[in-house]
């Protein structure tokens, strides 16, 4: 999210690079889901891109959100002075943006999720699960984890970043170069802080039927009578998407605002 494009421009911005990651990282999503809920893998790509419609959607329309909200935000936190945010301003701003998400993005997930598990379209699995009560299952976890993950991608890769290059010149001379320990790092923040809650909300939207998973805090008690690393499973495919989210999406952003909008760079 950039303070030198609109809402409407970061808006367009966030939907390309949130496409574009799904599409090339669905694969890791599927299995993290999958050992979530003590579910098979598999390797048939049929299966492995189950969802990825809703995915591309929710992903899609979530970072929009995000680098829309986010970026009004650094504006406002900015208030014209023509200065860098502070790391509270930075990490703020990220995990306001990505609350906000949650509201679209946790209603997508759990259309994928119940294509993952069940087959069938993603206009079949709407209608199948078309209920009031379905819609917002597991928004509780949604919103907890994007904030965090927002804050992960979006604000810790631009600090990580800024202070590599202030500290060491001579070895990180360019962003690039300070990318991939800012990517490992935000990929770490954003996973393992949001694990336990997005097994909780995974766990919730895939038992719409409330034979095992009821509320949140019941879903917990569930989880939690496996021990502390029950919370963490899939946390191996999750951290590895993570990664490559966080490069790709800390890449993406700073090159698709002045591919679209080279205007607003000059």
């Amino acid at each position: 999210m950039s303070t030198n494009l609109n809402e409407l421009q970061n808006a367009t911005v966030g939907m390309t690079v949130g496409v574009i990651e799904v599409l090339c990282l669905q694969p890791f999503n599927y299995c993290k889901n999958m050992i979530q809920q003590g579910q098979p893998l598999t390797a048939d790509p049929r299966k492995l891109y189950r969802g990825v419609s809703a995915n591309a959607v929710n992903m899609g329309s979530c970072t929009m959100i995000q680098f829309a909200v986010g970026g009004s935000l650094k504006k406002l936190v900015l208030g014209g002075e023509n200065r860098s945010l502070k790391t509270h301003e930075e990490m703020g701003t990220g995990i306001a943006a990505g609350v906000v998400s949650a509201l679209v993005g946790s209603p997508l997930e759990l259309i994928m999720i119940q294509q993952q598990r069940k087959g069938g379209g993603s206009l079949e699995t709407f209608k199948s699960i078309a209920n009031p009560n379905n819609f917002l299952r597991g928004f509780v976890g949604a919103a907890v984890r994007e904030g965090l993950w927002t804050c992960g991608y979006l604000s810790i890769p631009p600090i990580v970043r800024r202070n590599l290059r202030e500290m060491y010149p001579e070895k990180f001379d360019t962003d690039n170069k300070a990318r991939v320990p800012a990517a490992l790092l935000g990929g770490l923040f954003a996973c393992y802080l949001t694990q336990p809650f997005d097994t909780v909300k995974t766990c919730m939207q895939g038992d719409i039927e409330r034979t095992k998973f009821g509320s949140f805090t019941q879903t917990a008690k569930v989880i939690a009578e496996d021990g502390l690393t029950a919370f963490y499973r899939g946390a191996t495919f999750r951290y590895g998407r993570m990664v490559c989210a966080v490069f790709m999406m800390d890449y993406l952003q700073a090159a698709v605002g002045p591919l679209l909008y080279p205007n607003a760079f000059k």
